[in-house]
């Protein structure tokens, strides 16, 4: 068994990560070891993200003791990177953690001088310079040879041609090097996509009531409802993050079915959200910062306010359809959408009523009686038919125990297994009989398999009922 990490006193008494179990309990013999877990640091690194999220939302996680973020225009929120540096140092000592950090101009500059870097430099360039071979992280082998080769810093490998270095150690110690260099491309890639608008509010002293900061997302919705205007769109789904001074998260989430950038809907919204919480918000000591994203913009197109009494319009739908959502939950309410497809099971899709989009439907042709039932059976119910010829339409049939004599038929619509599945043995092909009983009841029913040719005695099946 062997140490992973360290605490700071452990480090000051000469222990080191790597070293074997046994061998630190004899130089400390009250060492205090808990088995590593991984996951665990994982889900504090996430953790540790969410907490970094306040100050930009381009957050990395570079794993497996690392976060990186992207500053560019969020520092002079801060007083400056200084400032800024502080106040992350300031927030992690009070949730009891420790940090190493530097500014650099690329992400891997940034992660090689927090690690290596022994003091704080003015100059950048020098500091990367002087960093040992370790900083690029490359495999071990190609580590070990380029030590043994006399290259020993960055600058060591800078000073020497490309070309040979390639050749020798491989592309990936030059590409490394050019990452870290700022000669190549070396963009933070985010744990999240950044929101297309975000609208953020700061606190000098916190607000520690749930209704006060419903206060602020109605007020930074306006803000984002005005610029929704100016880019003639809407958002269909609004996240609303609630930072605490103690570094606990609250996160909020409405979707709607429709774009929108109604600041008293988006409101109302968030407040059915938080009525339909199993847990209410708890505010702890407060929330510092509040803010409002929208993940992405869709186009909004101006609407004619309805003059007079008629059918509801598409947009109170959409807010009815908005509301019911947010309080029952998004899977609960469903709308059915029509699916390409001449199997008669799977030409409908119960889809979730935010998520769905609108879709015209075939219309029936006037005067003409409709083609398929409005209640279909699933799965279809199996009946006994007798017929002249067996391949020929029902003559009667027997369903749930009664009898049902037909007096009048229509088909048959024959209905053949996509060819695309022929692979598949279950798929039969139905002839569909549209037929009247003597009682004046129409049934939609079905043999599957043809006579002879895929089944010996194919079965007749019952699949649903005309109005």
């Amino acid at each position: 068994m062997r140490i992973v990490a360290l605490d700071r006193r452990a480090l000051s008494l000469g222990l080191m990560p790597g070293m074997m179990l046994a061998d630190a309990r004899a130089q400390v013999p009250d060492l205090a070891a808990v088995d590593h877990d991984p996951l665990a640091d994982d889900r504090l690194l996430e953790r540790i993200a969410d907490f970094a999220d306040r100050y930009t939302p381009l957050v990395a996680i570079d794993s497996p003791e690392g976060i990186t973020l992207d500053i560019t225009g969020a520092a002079h929120l801060f007083g400056g990177e200084g400032g800024m540096a502080a106040d992350v140092e300031r927030r992690l000592e009070g949730l009891g953690l420790t940090l190493r950090h530097a500014l650099a101009d690329t992400p891997q500059a940034a992660q090689a001088l927090a690690r290596f870097q022994s003091a704080p430099s003015a100059d950048e360039a020098m500091a990367i310079r002087r960093l040992p071979i370790a900083a690029l992280q490359l495999e071990e082998g190609a580590e070990v040879a380029l030590r043994r080769a006399g290259l020993k810093t960055i600058g060591d490998l800078a000073a020497r041609p490309t070309g040979p270095i390639a050749a020798r150690f491989g592309e990936e110690a030059t590409a490394a090097l050019d990452r870290l260099l700022g000669r190549a491309d070396s963009r933070l890639k985010p744990r999240r996509p950044a929101p297309a608008l975000y609208c953020e509010r700061r606190f000098a002293e916190p607000i520690g009531r749930t209704e006060d900061a419903l206060r602020v997302i109605a007020d930074l919705a306006g803000e984002a409802a005005v610029v929704l205007e100016e880019r003639h769109g809407g958002g269909r789904r609004f996240a609303a993050r609630l930072y605490r001074s103690d570094g606990a998260l609250s996160d909020l989430m409405v979707e709607t079915s429709l774009p929108v950038r109604d600041p008293a809907a988006i409101e109302r919204l968030f407040r059915e959200r938080i009525d339909a919480l199993a847990d209410p918000i708890d505010p702890g000591f407060g929330f510092d910062m509040i803010r409002l994203a929208v993940p992405r913009i869709e186009r909004l197109a101006p609407t004619q306010l309805q003059l007079e009494g008629g059918a509801i319009s598409d947009d109170a739908m959409a807010a009815l359809v908005d509301r019911l959502s947010t309080r029952l939950g998004r899977g609960r309410l469903r709308r059915f959408a029509p699916r390409d497809t001449h199997l008669p099971e799977q030409g409908v899709l119960a889809l979730s009523a935010v998520d769905a989009e609108r879709a015209e439907w075939d219309k029936p042709e006037p005067g003409e009686p409709p083609l398929r039932p409005l209640h279909l059976f699933d799965p279809p119910q199996p009946i006994d038919v007798i017929a002249d010829v067996p391949d020929g339409p029902p003559h009667r049939f027997r369903w749930r125990r009664d009898h049902h004599e037909v007096i009048r038929c229509e088909g048959p619509e024959r209905i053949a297994p996509e060819w695309w599945r022929r692979h598949d043995r279950s798929g039969l092909t139905r002839d569909y009989y549209r037929v009247e009983d003597s009682a004046g009841r129409r049934f939609w029913i079905f043999r599957n398999g043809l006579y002879g040719k895929e089944q010996s005695r194919p079965g007749w099946y019952v699949h649903g009922l005309f109005a």
